[in-house]
């Protein structure tokens, strides 16, 4: 019998003994058409090393080594190790990883993934998504379920009030895109959650244009943190003055009265290379 099924779950949790962690978001997927979905989307063949995050008694994991060349299964929880170890003993294209999803690096890992499938751990999934695109540069393509809200934040468009620092940081390194929404009844034990299964595609050649980064996301980080404020009022908290701030939007072709909120990913980067080089100075 599958593992995800509501019996089969039931039946591996009680055999090893396993109380679930609250604080971990530890829910396990039992319905079967969810998991055809997320595989699906994945378009796997051979040629791929699938990063799986938060691998728990591996339902989504047994799915994954059917169609994948390899799959890197991380998992922090160690009482969910003998569960792996049994289910996945003997398959070659199965590695476990036992580590903090946000620790790892390209570097500690046996071969370098270039897909992400992953029931993502609701608790750390923010970070976790900008970790590996920051530092896992040969993954292409991500297919992850996580917490409703936050794809919402992840997939927002300007002037909305889901749009924020979240929204511009990961959209200057991926394409996001939501494929579907996941009722909390799938899960054993149902989260107090909805969520979505989104998509996240690495392009072949930067989004936007920008000299510094660093100097990009410090410039979003102190509009977002005042976005109340108008454009000028927020810049000038960068520059420390006003009507420099105002010259500078200017030059950026951008309404001064304007809200940070409405400003879109191009926005920021011409306000930044403008910024940059001022500093620069």
């Amino acid at each position: 019998m599958p593992i995800v099924n509501p019996t089969r779950t039931i039946e591996i949790l009680r055999k090893h003994n396993i109380r679930l962690t609250k604080g971990l978001g530890q829910h396990f997927l039992v319905d079967r058409n969810i998991l055809r979905k997320i595989v699906d989307a994945s378009n796997l063949t051979l040629d791929d090393v699938v990063l799986e995050i938060g691998t728990g008694i591996g339902t989504l994991t047994e799915a994954l080594v059917e169609r994948a060349g390899m799959v890197l299964a991380v998992e922090y929880d160690s009482k969910f190790f003998p569960v792996l170890e049994e289910n996945f003993k003997g398959l070659s294209n199965f590695h476990l990883i036992k580590a903090d999803a946000l620790k790892i690096t390209p570097e500690s890992l046996p071969v370098k993934p270039n897909k992400v499938v992953s029931n993502l751990p609701y608790n750390i999934a923010s970070p976790l998504i900008i970790n590996l695109l920051e530092d896992f540069f040969e993954i292409e393509e991500l297919v992850v379920m996580i917490q409703k809200e936050v794809a919402k934040r992840i997939t927002a468009k300007p002037g909305t009030k889901d749009y924020g620092f979240l929204t511009l940081k990961i959209n200057y390194y991926a394409e996001p895109k939501v494929l579907f929404g996941v009722s909390r009844n799938v899960f054993l034990p149902p989260p107090k959650v909805d969520s979505a299964v989104i998509r996240i595609e690495r392009p072949s050649s930067p989004r936007v244009k920008v000299n510094d980064s660093q100097v990009l996301f410090e410039l979003v980080s102190a509009v977002f943190g005042q976005r109340r404020k108008t454009i000028a009022n927020a810049l000038s908290s960068v520059l420390c003055d006003k009507s420099e701030a105002i010259k500078v939007l200017s030059e950026a072709g951008i309404d001064s009265k304007s809200r940070g909120e409405t400003l879109g990913l191009l926005d920021f980067s011409r306000l930044s290379n403008i910024v940059g080089k001022l500093n620069s100075k």
